[in-house]
């Protein structure tokens, strides 16, 4: 890295060679006590307020004929947060996030004063991930007041916060938090050894940092887990989960993720148990039928009609009477039709695409149906199959179901009903395959040894509170207890 020359002429001739044609850098020239300094920041993401008062009024009103910048840093300026700079590199990155560079004549050493003062939309609420109960806000794009979002809900100075940057172009602001007491150290590890590993022009969202450090990209199955409430961040990291915050994005990560996380809501901790467990259950059966429902429909009426009652099998011979094409392609033109009802839902603004998903897909299924080109039955297969992936709490694992429910299609479609559990067979198995950091991705159903049932009170189904005492498999084994059992005499042991 370059350093700072001695002369403030030279300094500032290289870096407007740096920023040339960038009009929002500002380079701004004033004397402190006749004491000759420039000041360069980037427009519109810097406090106004900060620079104005607690910089320039200082230096130049209130400043002591001092002839040095470090001395008038020391002496002047009103920030908390200051610190110097002495190469080129270091001055240009810190221009760019919203902080002000002063330079003094006759120095090699810069002062980076903290001026942050970003565009930001403040703490929205939750917009995928709502609740019915429990807080309503949600992280933001700006990653510094996601991480206080964390921090507002974990008052531990266990809790750590290791930042750096990544991208090569973009250097965009990473946080990793954990509690040091709890964390693995091996999770801990793998997680900061891949993300150094990360090396790339521009990280832009969560998303494609999430692509770069997973294990198994060749996989449909998340082995990430996002999420845009600090509640749920804060309760995974309370488990021994690490959360990675990037900036500009809402979306936080958190790792390990074994299956059974992307079927819990928030709402399964703040209801009773009795309901908790129930809707528990039900996304679980929910995720079984929106993959198999289709490939087992195809499955029972082109190769095993024997199988439907005859009642309900001649109901669907009737339906079916005036459709000229094969099921397989009846079934996939109105799943189809549906997911492209779906993403025009999601495009269009929030008012008109629910509005357009509900009449659009009633339209469509009436006039297919009246047109002789789907029957009613697959209709309704195709409306209950929607359904169901809409019970599921978390996106990711919604879209993962979805790439299945084709693969099953495909080979019930092939070879009927034992294609299908063909499929079936060899989704479980991919499952089983998986590890996210070390975790099996089927724990607590399969993939390790287990002592008690601990994992099994919060999987499909969610035990009284009291009843979960130790942590989750994430946490340090020296820390698997989060609440003490009360003893006879009323004194708390472990």
């Amino acid at each position: 890295m370059q350093e700072l020359f001695y002369s403030l002429d030279q300094n500032i001739a290289h870096l407007k060679d740096v920023f040339k044609n960038c009009d929002d850098i500002v380079f701004r020239e004033f004397y402190a006590n006749g004491y000759r300094c420039y000041m360069i920041y980037t427009d519109n993401i810097v406090d106004g307020g900060t620079i104005e008062e607690a910089v320039l009024t200082n230096l130049m009103v209130r400043g002591h004929s001092e002839n040095s910048i470090t001395k008038l840093q020391l002496n002047t300026i009103g920030v908390g947060e200051v610190s110097e700079a002495k190469d080129f590199q270091t001055i240009i990155d810190a221009v760019l996030i919203g902080d002000t560079i002063l330079l003094g004549d006759g120095e090699n050493i810069a002062v980076q004063v903290s001026t942050k003062g970003w565009p930001s939309r403040g703490v929205p609420s939750a917009e995928t991930e709502v609740t019915l109960l429990g807080p309503k806000d949600s992280f933001c794009e700006q990653g510094s007041l996601n991480t206080v979002l964390v921090r507002r809900r974990i008052r531990d100075p266990k809790l750590k916060v290791r930042r750096s940057k990544i991208g090569r172009r973009s250097k965009t602001d990473i946080a990793v938090l954990y509690m040091e007491d709890i964390v693995r150290d091996e999770i801990l590890d793998e997680t900061l050894k891949r993300l150094e590993k990360v090396d790339v022009d521009a990280i832009i969202d969560s998303g494609y940092l999430q692509q770069f450090i997973e294990e198994s990209f060749m996989s449909p199955f998340p082995q990430m887990q996002l999420t845009e409430r600090p509640d749920k961040t804060a309760a995974a990291i309370y488990e021994g989960r690490i959360a990675v915050i990037v900036d500009n994005t809402p979306f936080v990560i958190l790792v390990p993720a074994t299956l059974n996380v992307f079927f819990q809501s928030a709402d399964d901790y703040y209801e009773r148990w009795q309901i908790s467990s129930f809707l528990r259950f039900m996304r679980f059966a929910a995720a079984f039928f929106a993959a198999c429902i289709p490939a087992m429909y195809i499955a029972l009426v082109v190769f095993h009609p024997n199988l439907i009652p005859t009642p309900l099998a001649l109901k669907i011979a009737g339906s079916r009477a005036a459709v000229p094409f094969p099921t397989i392609i009846e079934v996939l033109i109105m799943e189809l039709a549906f997911e492209l009802l779906r993403e025009a839902g999601i495009r269009l603004p929030s008012p008109a695409g629910g509005t357009i998903g509900i009449v659009g897909g009633i339209i469509i299924g009436q006039a297919a149906v009246d047109a002789g080109i789907v029957g009613a039955s697959v209709v309704i297969i195709s409306a209950l199959t929607g359904i169901c992936s809409f019970a599921i709490p978390n996106v990711a694992m919604v879209n993962s179901i979805r790439v299945v429910k084709y693969l099953l299609i495909v080979l019930a479609a092939c070879f009927g009903l034992y294609g299908f559990w063909i499929g079936v067979i060899l989704v479980l198995v991919h499952l089983s395959s998986l590890e996210s950091f070390g975790i099996p991705y089927l724990f607590p159903f399969c993939g390790g040894s287990v002592n008690d049932f601990t994992d099994f009170k919060d999987s499909l189904i969610r035990l009284p509170l009291i009843f979960m005492r130790k942590r989750p498999i994430f946490a340090n084994k020296g820390q698997t207890i989060r609440m003490k059992k009360e003893g006879k005499n009323g004194n708390k042991k472990s």
